[in-house]
């Protein structure tokens, strides 16, 4: 059971194995249910794996779904997500299965571990959450309503990743195309009717480069406009979305989503994120309006939003003298990752190995995964941006660390997605400092997820840990690529191999926190958007109207009428930060206070990093954070640190 699984999704044949194996499973449960004396080891245990072994097999679709996209995996996803949906919400409303768990978790809690007690308290609170103890009638209508909202999320998501792919702007004249790094010029290049023009495109590395290096006012505001009013389409999305989750929340008991979202977090209650949102918002505003009046002296014109990346980076260049064009060479995407390996071995012991196999894409790769020597875990690399890949960056879990019945172990995997700039055979990935960041935010969620040391899959890694503390780790990671030691065991020259000087890396240090604090209000703005549209039901001009009230106090540039944000709000829209965009906030202020510990200690003297390992990689979700962030640091987060980390002094 220690081998890992092969990555494999036969399209043709998926929709008939998906059935098969929900037809066994129901089987499987109506025999365990038959069973007089129930108990952990022969009810629960046998229907984690059973879970664990049907999410092992539909993992590779909607992998596949996301970073190679076709019209087939969307036919095969769309056909088998209201199938998987179905089932899960029936298997999450089973009266019997409640009842059974309730049962257990009373008449064994005495000889149960802690990790298997709290399997047993999450499930029951999972199946009241999911209206298990209601009547039919109720538990039919939440059944449609998850069907509906898998579907929705869906093709919100399938909208803005057709949106994005459909648009390019066509550039004629070379001087518009002047300052932009060498490398995206290359990959923007075609030739048409013999003559040589450049394309410019909505995916993240095309976008970035011009809004950040482009000269041409209009060409910035035209590629602004087509990327804040991608997929109209998705604003009856929202409200459908809107309506069904309020709908669910009151037939739950709930006064409104944010409450039944919060059910499930480290946060109390409404009050306690919305203050936490303000008190941020006031800390970070007479900064933010002075780095505004900062940037708005060296334009020629009033700021406007698409405006605002290309003379962040002028200015950046006058106060810092940083040319981020200047650091790409030293950030060779082979060389960052090798170096970030380096740097995790040397913090936590672990090592990573490549494997030579074929996977779903050429640019794709797979390393196993050593903690003290012993194969622990096995990842997946997926990190340059293409047209049939959905934007953004991820980590996916795939298996968990768990045992089975007979005691014998099971690794855990994990995919790693990013959209890096492209390599070619004439020219190498090169990355942004920001990609970096990137990188290492998500190594830092892989990391937690494949680490574990729980034997119980449903709270090992990533599962059963509370939302609002899942970013804690990542953000705790990526911190540290701003680190002058970290910084120098992979920053080197890709054709030199030299290493990036120190004064280079001291201008990147100190510009870390380069408009900050416009940056934290923004952040904020999602936050306290997302958080508040989920605390009533708002429908049409509504959701706009919230927005902007909320831009009031949040905005230092008031966005043009055309920008519809929120149509391209994934996160909660497609994803699962529904009334819960403010974890990213939250989360951060965990990753701070433990960051500034290791780094105070000498990171790889740490004792704080070695106990981090222990306690919170490896309990994973098996306890609450709040617990086991008291084990690591002995007290309550201090907020403060939150405020250091990213240079606001109040």
């Amino acid at each position: 059971m220690s081998k890992f699984l092969q990555f494999n999704c036969d399209l043709d044949s998926f929709i008939d194995e998906l059935k098969n194996k929900i037809q066994n499973n129901n089987r499987h449960i109506e025999e365990l249910l038959i069973q007089k004396e129930k108990n952990y080891s022969n009810f629960v245990k046998p229907l984690e794996l059973m879970e664990e072994s049907l999410e092992e097999f539909f993992t590779p679709l909607s992998h596949l779904n996301a970073v190679n996209n076709s019209d087939k995996t969307q036919d095969v996803y769309s056909t088998a997500l209201p199938i998987i949906t179905e089932y899960s919400t029936l298997l999450s409303q089973n009266l019997d299965i409640y009842n059974a768990y309730k049962a257990i978790l009373q008449n064994e809690i005495s000889t149960l571990n802690y990790e298997q007690i709290r399997v047993l308290e999450l499930n029951i609170q999972n199946f009241e959450l999911s209206g298990a103890h209601l009547n039919e009638k109720t538990k039919k209508r939440l059944q449609e309503i998850n069907i509906s909202l898998s579907e929705l999320s869906n093709d919100f998501s399938q909208n803005l990743l057709n949106a994005t792919n459909a648009y390019s702007y066509i550039i004629t004249d070379e001087k518009d195309i002047e300052g932009l790094p060498q490398s995206e010029i290359e990959n923007a290049k075609f030739e048409e009717n013999g003559l040589i023009k450049y394309k410019i495109t909505l995916q993240m590395p095309s976008y970035i480069a011009y809004m950040t290096y482009g000269k041409n006012r209009h060409i910035r505001e035209e590629l602004y406009r087509a990327y804040v009013s991608r997929a109209p389409e998705n604003e009856q999305i929202i409200d459908k979305i809107l309506a069904l989750k309020n709908e669910m929340s009151n037939l739950l008991g709930f006064e409104n989503y944010a409450q039944l979202s919060l059910a499930t977090k480290m946060a109390k209650d409404e009050k306690s994120v919305l203050n936490f949102l303000d008190s941020l918002l006031t800390d970070s505003t007479a900064q933010a309006k002075k780095e505004f009046q900062i940037l708005q002296k060296i334009a020629p014109y009033e700021l406007k939003s698409h405006d605002t990346s290309f003379y962040a980076e002028v200015l950046k260049k006058e106060q810092y003298d940083i040319d981020e064009e200047e650091y790409r060479p030293y950030f060779e995407q082979q060389s960052v990752v090798n170096g970030m390996f380096t740097f995790l071995n040397k913090l936590f012991d672990i090592e990573f190995k490549k494997i030579d196999e074929v996977l779903w894409h050429e640019k794709a790769s797979s390393y196993q995964v050593y903690e003290h020597g012993i194969l622990k875990a096995k990842i997946y690399l997926d990190l340059e941006a293409r047209e049939s890949k959905r934007g953004g960056a991820w980590m996916h879990n795939w298996q968990s660390h768990c045992t089975n019945e007979k005691g014998e172990e099971q690794l855990a995997t994990a995919f790693v997605v990013c959209n890096f700039p492209p390599s070619t055979q004439e020219s190498p990935s090169l990355l942004r400092h920001d990609d970096v960041v990137t990188l290492f935010h998500e190594m830092g969620h892989t990391i937690h997820h494949i680490l574990s040391a729980v034997n119980e899959n449903e709270v090992s890694g990533v599962n059963g840990v509370e939302w609002d503390a899942v970013e804690f780790p990542s953000q705790f990671l990526e911190n540290f690529a701003y680190e002058p030691k970290v910084l120098k065991m992979f920053a080197k020259h890709y054709k030199t191999q030299q290493v990036l000087p120190d004064e280079m890396i001291e201008k990147l240090v100190k510009s870390k926190n380069f408009l900050s604090a416009m940056g934290i209000l923004r952040q904020l703005e999602f936050s306290i958007f997302d958080f508040k549209l989920h605390t009533k039901l708002y429908q049409g001009e509504e959701v706009q109207n919230l927005l902007d009230s909320i831009r009031e106090k949040t905005a230092l540039i008031k966005p043009p009428k055309y920008n519809k944000f929120q149509n391209g709000f994934a996160h909660i829209f497609a994803g699962g930060y529904a009334a819960g965009y403010y974890s990213y906030k939250w989360a951060e202020v965990l990753s701070a206070d433990v960051f500034y510990e290791v780094v105070d200690e000498g990171i790889f003297e740490s004792k704080t990093a070695k106990n981090y390992l222990k306690i919170i990689l490896h309990e994973g979700g098996a306890k609450s954070m709040d617990i086991l962030y008291h084990e690591l640091m002995q007290r309550d987060p201090d907020v403060s640190k939150l405020l250091r980390l990213n240079g606001i002094s109040k």
